[in-house]
């Protein structure tokens, strides 16, 4: 689904469906209801009384972050 706003560019959704196969997210619906009730996971948008997706744009944000946490060192206990 696409939707313009003025000038904006695209915004692209999601659906749960497309999570695996197109941006590698294996998580089940109630894991990433979890994930985005103690923020972090984006939040869904509901577009319809039985539809519900995410942005594409936040969830290539998150991926992103999550591949940058690798280049954190941690601390060793």
């Amino acid at each position: 689904m696409t939707e313009q706003f003025g000038n904006a560019s695209k915004v692209r959704f999601i659906r749960y469906e497309q999570l695996r196969p197109q941006k590698g997210i294996p998580f089940s619906r109630m894991h990433l209801a979890r994930l985005e009730k103690i923020g972090r996971f984006p939040r869904r948008i509901r577009l319809g009384p039985n539809t519900i997706a995410w942005r594409e744009d936040e969830i290539d944000a998150w991926s992103s972050a999550r591949s940058e946490e690798r280049y954190v060192p941690t601390s060793k206990v």
